[in-house]
């Protein structure tokens, strides 16, 4: 099974991006991976809607046919790392060949994409930059690849 991830736009800060580059590469040892840098065009006036239209049609554009996808949204089911193992685990066991999971812009997710969604994921109530979400996403993935493979990094 290959993870899917669309980003909308490049990592700002350093950061966050020499930890996305770590987990990801700690990732590859245990499924394919790919992140997918996307150009996201901003046009002055445009609406909230507006945007999140044009957001949501650039991440559904960039997902293999058949793809699985997962949206990161507030109003999503929260899971455990052990509970998101078992997930891929099925998801494995379906043969699901591509898994994507959709972070939003600042505004949130396309009613487009919303629907698209097989499940709707939430990592907490707080709130976290888009950025930083990429790093907590990617790190939970090798946690779950981790709890699978019976390995002591969850401990």
């Amino acid at each position: 099974m290959k993870i899917e991830l669309p980003f909308l736009g490049k990592t700002k800060d350093s950061f966050i991006e020499q930890g996305i580059k770590e987990y990801s590469g700690r990732l590859r040892h245990y499924t394919g991976l790919n992140i997918n840098v996307l150009k996201v065009k901003r046009k002055k006036g445009w609406t909230e809607q507006q945007q999140r239209q044009e957001e949501g049609r650039i991440l559904l554009g960039a997902m293999p046919p058949a793809t699985l996808k997962i949206v990161l949204d507030s109003r999503g089911k929260q899971v455990s790392s052990k509970g998101l193992a078992d997930l891929i685990s099925r998801w494995e066991q379906e043969g699901r060949k591509h898994v994507a999971f959709l972070i939003g812009g600042p505004t949130g997710h396309s009613a487009e994409v919303l629907a698209e969604a097989e499940l709707l994921l939430s990592f907490s109530l707080m709130t976290f930059t888009h950025d930083m979400v990429r790093l907590f996403l990617l790190e939970q993935i090798y946690r779950a690849y981790t709890i699978k493979a019976g390995e002591k990094y969850h401990k």
